[in-house]
């Protein structure tokens, strides 16, 4: 009786063919777009102190409070797997200093994040960001680059009906007074709210904008608007990010009950969704943070960032899957003999040590099956090795020539460059 087969966890996947192909291109296009525009790659380690984001992600989010896969070490450390990628990155630019680097620092990321909840279409416990943090400016000429960046991003990737959303949450101190007024208005219409809502109204008022809940719904229609109490900087600061991405051609739409679920977020915060993908339309967004560092221990420090899910662009986008890379060279075996295989392996070992795309059969089939095989994945060329002869095939041609074996590489080299 066999053994029973061991599935991959609930909400995790494996990547395969196509689709690696997929990523592998979604990778190039994001390092095409954000490198050029100053952007230095970053990865943070798969699992950081529990402390930093209940700091920096903060107490009353739902990533802090129901999401977080977090264990304890052999050691006693209270560890969580990274459930998003901001608050490590504020880490890192702490750690190493880079407050001492000239400014803005930019940064950006392809990693895998980890939430524990409900699997759907798009949306993993195990899911894959991209994404692009810039440290040390607070002009709103840096709002609008990132999300001039992550729009041109997403419209290169092909991600279909794309909507952005764009509001501000103004300053803490801003906050303050319309802090107190929606508290009191949510108070007011408490027995309507969801019991959720209700728990959380003296923690984070903000998030009752969030709710599905009919009746919240029904009471946040007629919530005073954060929009209507930002201060003349914060102000100011927004009409300008909104005149920045009108003279980039980028589209918009302002949603002053936008607040993201996040609880670093101060000024700009922004949403792109697309219809294709139905009632869940995330497809990424961010927003400036502009105390975020400085809570992590850093110094006073401005910060902008955004992500957006790799699924999500898969799902709604048209990705092209990477392009193969050719088989220069396909070497073949005559016969099976012990002798032949191993000038055969010694030509393939040969061939890929000066830079040619090359492949054996490693099955061990008849002649004429290798070279259908061959044929199949495109090969250019074939070296056919038997004991006593060498035989390289030009596939394109439909020719052959007999040669000493280790001529072949150079012979290949030469036809590549001829080309």
């Amino acid at each position: 009786m066999s053994a029973p087969k061991i599935k991959a966890p609930r909400g995790t996947f494996d990547v395969l063919g196509e689709q690696a192909s997929a990523r592998t291109a979604l990778e190039s296009r994001a390092r095409g777009i954000l490198e050029p525009a100053g952007y230095e790659r970053i990865e943070t380690p798969a699992f950081e102190s529990t402390e930093l984001f209940a700091r920096g992600v903060g107490a009353s989010s739902d990533i802090v409070r129901k999401e977080m896969f977090s264990f304890q070490d052999a050691g006693g450390r209270e560890l969580t797997l990274r459930p998003e990628g901001t608050a490590p990155i504020c880490r890192a630019y702490v750690e190493h200093g880079m407050h001492k680097r000239r400014q803005p620092v930019k940064l950006w990321y392809l990693s895998s994040f980890f939430r524990h909840e409900r699997a759907q279409a798009g949306r993993h416990r195990q899911f894959w960001q991209v994404g692009a943090e810039a440290f040390g400016s607070e002009d709103p000429a840096l709002d609008a680059e990132s999300i001039v960046l992550a729009s041109t991003l997403l419209s290169t990737l092909g991600v279909r009906q794309v909507r952005l959303r764009l509001s501000s949450l103004g300053s803490p101190e801003s906050r303050g007074a319309y802090r107190e007024s929606l508290t009191a208005y949510l108070h007011a219409n408490e027995g309507s709210l969801s019991e959720e809502v209700r728990e959380r109204i003296d923690l984070n008022p903000l998030r009752a904008f969030d709710s599905e809940h009919p009746g919240t719904r029904a009471v946040m229609q007629a919530a005073p608007r954060l929009l209507d109490h930002l201060d003349e900087q914060d102000a100011s600061h927004f009409t300008e990010v909104r005149s920045l991405l009108e003279a980039a051609g980028v589209s918009y739409e302002v949603d002053p009950t936008l607040v993201r679920g996040l609880d670093y977020y101060t000024r700009t915060v922004f949403e792109f969704t697309s219809d294709a993908l139905g009632a869940q339309s995330g497809v990424g967004g961010g927003g400036r943070y502009d105390r975020l560092v400085e809570e992590l221990g850093g110094p006073p420090t401005p910060g902008i960032g955004w992500a957006a899910g790799v699924e999500r662009i898969l799902l709604a986008g048209e990705v092209p899957a990477a392009a193969a890379a050719p088989v220069e060279l396909f070497v073949a075996l005559e016969d099976g003999s012990p002798a032949a295989r191993a000038e055969a392996f010694g030509l393939l070992a040969q061939a890929r040590g000066a830079g040619l795309s090359a492949q054996m059969d490693l099955v061990g089939r008849a002649l004429k099956r290798q070279l259908s095989h061959a044929d199949s994945i495109g090969a250019r060329y074939v070296a056919i090795v038997g004991d006593s002869r060498t035989v390289l095939k030009d596939m394109q041609q439909r020719q052959e020539e007999p040669m000493a074996i280790d001529a072949v590489v150079h012979a290949v080299l030469r036809g590549q460059h001829a080309l």
